[in-house]
């Protein structure tokens, strides 16, 4: 974990400082940015292993932030989000959030978070070492965030690619919503599963009919399966 570069993002100077003790004195490496553009920018050049991104900012909001780094970056974000804000939690979810954290929140809590996101992409990184699952008209590597689907290379979020490998890789095994949240989003989301069923919606637009040997099945009132005939 040592030297891991952790960018703060919140317009609030002196939470920012806050976590800029705490994290350093846990041995993690900080950079601060106050606004949304600043955090864009800042998110580019300095390259942090991990963002932790307030959502109400001057400039550019969090969402946008988050959908601006997205579109370059698989580094994990972790949301701040103030108490109560449920529908929160579901963008950020399908905007590409690795956690969040409600506000105020204890810096123990956040550092505990921080190490768990981090830990679980090592353990990704390893399980990964160059990892594709292969099936008719379909290549998902996971490695270099690759979907092909009949020879052409598809354009895909990384949580839909995440999703998708995860249910290719065990095949025939039925997950439920919540399964699939702790397991590919890796925390429990008190129970709002419609962030699966957005992610399987937008998957099936991009793999219907391509192939009869398998298929991304619901299994209704379970949740869902990658069946291989």
């Amino acid at each position: 974990m040592d030297n891991k570069k952790i960018l703060i993002v919140d317009d609030d100077e002196n939470i920012c400082e806050l976590l800029r003790l705490y994290l350093e004195k846990d041995g993690f490496t900080t950079a601060i940015a106050n606004d949304g553009q600043q955090a864009v920018k800042c998110a580019d050049s300095y390259k942090p292993d991990l963002i932790l991104l307030d959502i109400m900012l001057p400039l550019l909001d969090g969402w946008q932030v988050c959908r601006e780094i997205r579109k370059s970056s698989n580094v994990p974000i972790i949301m701040l989000t103030a108490k109560g804000e449920t529908f929160d939690k579901v963008l950020g979810l399908e905007l590409g959030a690795d956690d969040y954290i409600t506000k105020p929140f204890e810096t123990k809590e956040v550092i505990a978070r921080i190490k768990a996101v981090l830990r679980r992409m090592g353990e990704n990184d390893k399980d990964n070492a160059s990892q594709e699952v292969n099936y008719d008209k379909l290549v998902i590597n996971i490695t270099n965030y690759e979907l092909v689907v009949d020879g052409v290379q598809i354009d895909t979020p990384p949580k839909e690619l995440e999703l998708i490998y995860h249910l290719a890789s065990n095949p025939n095994r039925v997950y439920t919503r919540d399964q699939l949240l702790d397991e590919v989003w890796g925390f429990d989301y008190y129970g709002d599963s419609r962030t699966v069923d957005v992610h399987v919606k937008r998957l099936r637009e991009k793999l219907e009919g391509v192939s009869d040997k398998w298929s991304l099945k619901t299994v209704w009132g379970v949740g869902y399966k990658f069946e291989v005939k």
